[in-house]
């Protein structure tokens, strides 16, 4: 044999000789016991893995959450236009606060994007939903009614004016014709202004927060300017009011100042069950107050008062709305309305709501006046679904 071959040799037996593993297992060794101990000790590392990979992961998961919820919220980073909307609402309280000569040019720029076109600046519209939200809150004609939005001068609806006739026949009869006939109601939009007085002292103080202190204020005023058009409005550059609608079926009381249960519920019962089923009253606190001393024949009281919260006590199990504008019970008046007043009337709000800060009017008061300015529509919709009570004439 070659004398490389068999060095070659001798390496390989020395390799095989350095990696043999000796199996034998001593006499006293369990193999079973053995090899059930690795596999517990492989199972409990493993739980003992898998506790801490769960810990971690929701540990993640809960930082990814307050991190989706922090991008969420208004002037978040997560909101597409979120700077925008930061930027505008700081730009309009800055307005409001120091006028637009002492805001930065970046601020001013903001608010002139939105500017309207006769005066003033358009306010965000997280502003105006805060002012609409305390207009709801204030106005009960508007809590009973139906309210859309509009970006028009004016809302057409279509109203079916002749419905089709129908008639029976035999088999080989000839049919009559039949025609749908359909008019329209406009509901033109109207602008409301009104002004209110803030002083300089609360606009001075950057713990306020003026835009809630001045959000308020406009609801109440634009709150009770528009309950009063939408209850008895004429019509003149404002909305018609419910109570100068012509065509209101009324059912005549039999007493110039008292009123029955039975007329209660005569009027009530007018109606078609499909605006009865759905109706609610409208009165004054003064009638309410007479309403509620009314009894039926087993001597309870047809007025029920609400014992849950957020639910409105009733009159012969309908909801009662209190009107300030509705007429006290007198002679040939009409105290009373009972109807669907979702279906009666509409009120339909013009998009847009602009401020305008007039610093030098109550200069001398240290007051600040605001003006602000709205548009906003409403019309009756479909009289058949109200009836009135008419007091008799003495």
């Amino acid at each position: 044999m070659p004398e490389g071959e068999m060095r070659s040799r001798q390496q390989r037996e020395m390799t095989m000789k350095h990696f043999t593993l000796e199996t034998r297992a001593e006499p006293d060794d369990d193999p079973l016991a053995a090899a059930t101990q690795a596999v517990e000790e492989l199972r409990t590392g493993f739980a003992e893995y898998r506790t801490g990979s769960e810990a971690e992961i929701t540990e993640l998961r809960t930082q990814l959450t307050e991190l989706e919820t922090r991008m969420n919220r208004p002037g978040g980073a997560g909101n597409p236009g979120n700077d925008e909307i930061s930027l505008e609402r700081r730009a309009f309280s800055n307005f409001l606060r120091l006028g637009d000569n002492r805001m930065d040019p970046e601020e001013t720029r903001a608010l002139i994007v939105g500017d309207d076109t006769k005066g003033g600046y358009l306010a965000p519209a997280e502003f105006q939903t805060e002012v609409i939200r305390g207009i709801v809150e204030i106005s009960p004609i508007r809590q009973a009614v139906r309210v859309g939005s509009t970006s028009a001068g004016s809302v057409i609806l279509p109203k079916l004016t002749g419905r089709p006739t129908a008639s029976w026949v035999g088999e080989d009869e000839e049919r009559d014709e039949t025609t749908m006939t359909y008019g329209q109601i406009e509901i033109p939009v109207h602008e409301l202004a009104c002004y209110i007085d803030v002083s300089l002292r609360l606009l001075e103080d950057s713990a306020i927060n003026v835009e809630s202190e001045i959000a308020s204020e406009l609801s109440q005023e634009f709150a009770l300017k528009e309950n009063a058009a939408f209850s008895n409005g004429n019509g003149a550059k404002k909305p018609l009011g419910i109570q100068q609608v012509p065509g209101i079926a009324e059912i005549i009381n039999g007493h110039a100042t008292n009123i029955s249960a039975d007329q209660l519920i005569g009027l009530m019962y007018s109606l078609p069950a499909a605006y009865r089923n759905n109706g609610s009253w409208l009165m004054n606190g003064t009638t309410l107050g007479k309403v509620r001393t009314i009894k039926d024949g087993q001597g309870n009281y047809l007025w029920q008062p609400s014992y849950q919260a957020g639910q409105p006590s009733t009159l012969l199990g309908r909801p009662v709305i209190e009107d300030p504008t509705m007429p006290d019970i007198a002679d040939g008046t009409f105290p009373i309305y009972y109807g669907d007043f979702s279906k009666a009337y509409r009120v339909y709000d013009r998009v847009g709501m602009s401020v305008l800060r007039d610093p030098y009017t109550q200069a001398t008061k240290g007051m600040v006046r605001f003006h602000a300015r709205r548009r906003v529509g409403g019309g009756p919709t479909l009289t058949e679904a109200l009836r009135k009570l008419k007091m008799a004439t003495a």
